[in-house]
């Protein structure tokens, strides 16, 4: 067996990017998956969004509804990391089965590459406040250049890690998962005995209900539907690997932590402020744990961070940018700085993180739908090799480079979720006539599903594609 220590091991500045890896250097078991999902997902970030929730106007027990059913979207990044097992390549280098050579670059700067940097942002932009609530604790305001070095110094460690690419990715995720699913069980333990399980607020802007309840699961939707790279993490694992262990280990190692941090989120919302949670839930902790719970809001944004930036990469590559893979890393970690430090110092964070993730649900829904439904298609039979092969007239080709049923799919997928968003400066006219309901993860995954059926079979009969 080939020697792959430096291509994938641990310590050791991965040798890929978006290269195919033969099945003689694929190693690890599908159980792996489930800490590199949960070091991701045990994040201050699922806090905030069920703490948007109760900001809404939802009950506790509407609230916590709204949380589980967002996050069983999670089931289709699940699938979706299967075509990594059996491709051996990265998820952005497997759609151009569904959009052709040519039309694949533009599909992932519009799906995942720009979701990608906005979510890097995000989380610097959470670790960065978390850092200037730090600085605050000194008796001294943080003025605006220990503001900006507090948001250098979070990238500069996400950067240091992402680099290392995923052999190190893996093994400290199980290190990530433990220490904080730790730390943010002893603040449950705070927000469970200040909950007030009996609390009711009336919706925002006097909304019935139900179109709140809908809204709301597009914002919790948003974010496993941006982990639509699970390929990446599976591409590694050997050729034999089973399918369902594959996809259980990566549901679950999102949706768990998903969950239960999202429900505290609504329970915390009940007893605090949730417009800025980083320094009101200082009011129902003790003196002894918020430095530490301010501390695990850091760690755990750079951990999210470090999975969100290699794939990032990832994609960068796999548009065609002529840069390695840790170039691209470095690329895209700077974009990230630059647009968390405009969501820091020039608008209303918590606002701006609301209608990006439901503005994103618009495109992310309807290409998730189209991946999980070519895997079925296909039945998960991608050879890595032809997916690398980019030559006209190959066997991801189609026409002129372009596979018309995936780019027209995705195109009037995005539209039909458009016109039933619901955002603070855009109301689609479905939403409209829905009372403000906000369906587009709903609608926008339908039409682009049984078009993508559609239009493969009709354009694509087994045994064309």
């Amino acid at each position: 067996m080939p020697d792959t220590t430096e291509t994938d091991a641990f310590g050791r500045v991965e040798g890929r990017g978006i290269d195919y890896v033969p099945p003689a250097e694929r190693h690890g078991r599908p159980r792996e998956l489930f800490a590199i999902w949960a070091s991701s997902n045990v994040n201050y970030l699922y806090l905030v969004l069920g703490g948007l929730l109760t900001l809404m106007g939802l009950t506790v027990w509407q609230g916590i509804a709204v949380v589980v059913a967002g996050n069983l979207f999670w089931l289709s990044i699940g699938l979706i990391a299967v075509s990594g097992t059996s491709s051996g390549t990265p998820t952005n280098v497997i759609t151009r089965a569904m959009f052709g050579v040519r039309g694949n670059p533009a599909a992932v700067a519009l799906t995942s590459w720009t979701v990608g940097v906005g979510y890097v942002a995000i989380n610097l932009a959470f670790g960065s406040l978390a850092g200037f609530a730090v600085l605050e604790r000194t008796g001294q305001p943080p003025g605006q250049a220990a503001r900006l070095a507090v948001v250098g110094v979070c990238a500069a460690v996400t950067l240091a890690l992402c680099v290392y690419g995923h052999a190190t990715i893996t093994r400290l995720s199980g290190w990530f998962t433990a220490g904080l699913s730790l730390a943010m069980l002893v603040l449950a333990g705070f927000v469970l005995a200040h909950a007030d399980w009996g609390h009711a607020a009336a919706p925002a802007g006097g909304a019935p209900v139900w179109a709140v309840v809908l809204t709301g699961v597009g914002v919790i939707a948003a974010a496993p539907l941006s982990w639509g790279i699970s390929a990446d993490y599976a591409r590694y694992l050997p050729t034999d690997s089973s399918p369902v262990a594959v996809t259980l280990w990566t549901t679950l190692g999102g949706f768990i932590p998903s969950v239960l941090l999202g429900s505290l989120g609504v329970l915390a919302g009940t007893a605090v402020d949730m417009t800025d949670p980083a320094k009101s839930l200082a009011a129902i902790l003790p003196g002894w744990f918020y430095p530490l719970f301010l501390l695990v809001i850091v760690v755990g944004s750079v951990a999210n961070n470090v999975i969100t930036l290699y794939s990032n990469g990832l994609a960068l590559q796999a548009m065609g940018v002529p840069l390695g893979r840790v170039a691209s890393v470095l690329v895209n970690g700077l974009l990230g700085m630059g647009l968390a430090g405009y969501a820091l110092f020039v608008t209303d964070f918590t606002s701006t993180l609301s209608n990006v993730l439901q503005l994103s649900v618009a495109f992310l829904g309807p290409r998730c739908a189209i991946y999980v439904l070519d895997i079925w298609l296909r039945r998960n039979r991608y050879s890595g090799l032809a997916l690398h092969d980019t030559s006209p007239g190959g066997p991801i080709w189609y026409a002129g480079g372009i596979n018309w049923a995936g780019i027209l799919a995705l195109a009037l997928g995005t539209l039909a979720s458009t016109l039933c968003l619901h955002l603070t400066l855009y109301t689609g006219p479905v939403a409209g006539l829905l009372a403000g309901a906000d369906t587009s993860v709903l609608v926008g995954p339908l039409v682009a599903g049984a078009l993508y059926l559609g239009l493969m079979k009709a354009l694509y009969p087994v045994g064309a594609r």
